[in-house]
């Protein structure tokens, strides 16, 4: 069924209204203090990732992408942007430097995303079998 409830009335009028600005941090403090994941390789890869209508290395003064700290990086949109987008992105940097089998990619809180390890649950008994 297509109701189109969500989001019919503003379709039309989508760069007609006011500036949207977004912000969102990836917060990559675990990781980064244990030395496996490098933070500055990790901005570049969204400086060069990230499309703006729909070319990349189109990022203008549309999106900023900046550190913060040691292990935190911040980007911020005047344009639509989606917080989606930016998982998505992060997924793909942590399969490229095979590091997405240790970790993952959660959200805190609206704009800001974690990564964080994945649960292991050591048993014990097993490990003195062998």
């Amino acid at each position: 069924m297509k109701s189109g409830a969500k989001g019919t009335g503003s379709a039309g009028s989508k760069g007609k209204g006011g500036k949207v600005t977004k912000k969102f941090i990836i917060n990559a403090s675990q990781p980064a203090s244990d030395k496996i994941f490098d933070v500055a390789a990790f901005e570049k890869f969204l400086h060069d990732k990230i499309k703006v209508d729909n070319r990349t290395g189109n990022l203008g003064d549309t999106v900023q992408i900046s550190k913060v700290g040691d292990d935190k990086i911040e980007v911020v949109a005047h344009t639509q942007f989606s917080g989606r987008y930016l998982k998505y992105l992060t997924k793909k940097f942590l399969k490229k430097q095979q590091l997405r089998d240790w970790l993952r990619v959660v959200s805190t809180s609206q704009g800001v995303y974690e990564l964080r390890f994945f649960n292991v649950v050591n048993d014990e008994a097993d490990d003195d079998d062998e």
